[in-house]
Parts: C-alpha cells; structure tokens; sequence
C-alpha cells in the first residue's frame, strides 16, 4: 500500500502546472534525480553565477551536498522560516529547480526567487516558464506582496530572464564570490502589478494545504 505523507507534510501535496513543465516539492525519488542533473553540471567551470558557490564542489561531494541541502529545508520547514524548492521537470523530464525562500513571511509577505537548470537544458526558454510559474503561485496561491532576487552582472542570461518576467532593479551590492573575488550583484523586485505572466496558464492544486502548514489560514 503506497505510503501518503501528504498529512505530515503537506507541501508534498503541492502541484504547479504550466504547459510542458510541473513543479512539485520534492520526494527523495526527485533529489535522487535532482542530485544526478546537478552532478552532469550547471554551469560552465570559469564561472559562478551564485552567491554560495556550491558548484565548486565535485562528484560524490557535489552529489551529498545537494541532497543535504534538500533534506535540510524540508527538515527546516516552519511558519517562521521556510523554502519551496521545487523540482522542475519539462515534459516529463528533471531539469531542475526553481525556488522561492522566506523569513517572517506573514509579517513581510515577501521572498527570494532562485534556480538552477542542468546545462542541458540551458537556451530553451525554460527558465523564463518555470520563473513566471513560482511568480504565479507566490501571488495568486501564497499571498505575496513582491518577490525579489538577484544576479551578477556576469550572468546576462538571468538578468535577461528576471526583466523578461516584470522584475526592475533595486539595487547593486559589491560582494565577495569565491575567496578574494569581487562580483556586483543586481538586486531585483517584482510586484503583481509589474508581473509578465506570458501566455501560459499556471494551475496549482495543494495549496490550500501548504497556506495552513505556513500559517496563512489560521
């Protein structure tokens, strides 16, 4: 009889639907997947598009690592701080995640928008698709007022993608990449009113569940 920890934790309930691609909060067998895109790389070596470099690590660590991070959110998960880092497939395939991230949320009602696609799937306008999708469910589904994120003025392609969706600058920070490396980070914010949803029609089932588990209902 198949195991449902749906009523332990709920965000396993959650769906998110936009033409080719799904979303949903992943089970161990989609960080098993996850763990394998991640570990056929993200990006090219010479470069570092995120503020933690965890891409630097290799193999078997690469592959813990990434699975840790996983767990650990789930693990971590609760009104006052949580992560909906969702694994991303198109057309059935694992491509990748896409992730918003929170603190004092039902003070704020705002949150960090990240992801990753596998370098297999880089060029094909998923990153775009699976970035509206997230916007559409912190908005219409999880009450958010804005969103925001960010993205070194080396990765033209994620800052393409973010003004593609409405986001607008907020923001440069100089920061330090990887040990004694300068990078400046383009802060962006995106509201409802400035959200380019595109053509595609999100659908989300399960969030009902998820907006009591995160104490939005009570």
């Amino acid at each position: 009889m198949p195991v449902d920890l749906t009523r332990a934790f709920p965000p396993f309930a959650l769906r998110v639907e936009a033409g080719p691609l799904s979303l949903r909060y992943p089970t161990d067998e989609d960080v098993a997947e996850l763990v394998e895109v991640a570990a056929a790389g993200i990006h090219e070596p010479e470069r570092m598009p995120f503020y933690v470099p965890w891409t630097e690590a290799t193999g078997d660590t690469l592959r813990t690592n990434t699975a840790q991070y996983f767990w650990r959110k789930r693990a971590e998960l609760s009104p006052a701080e949580w992560a909906l880092p969702l694994v991303v497939r198109h057309d059935g395939v694992v491509v990748g995640v896409q992730a918003v991230e929170t603190r004092k949320f039902l003070v704020t009602r705002s949150g960090e928008t990240g992801s990753w696609l596998g370098m297999a799937f880089h060029g094909k306008g998923i990153g775009t698709m699976m970035r509206r999708a997230i916007c559409a469910l912190a908005f219409d589904h999880l009450g958010f007022a804005e969103v925001t994120s960010g993205a070194f003025t080396d990765n033209p392609a994620s800052l393409a993608v973010s003004r593609k969706v409405g986001y607008v600058d907020n923001g440069r920070h100089r920061l330090e990449r990887r040990e004694g490396e300068l990078a400046v980070n383009v802060g962006l914010v995106l509201t409802p009113e400035t959200f380019d949803r595109g053509n595609a029609v999100v659908e989300v089932s399960g969030a009902a569940e998820l907006r009591r588990f995160i104490g939005l209902d009570e």
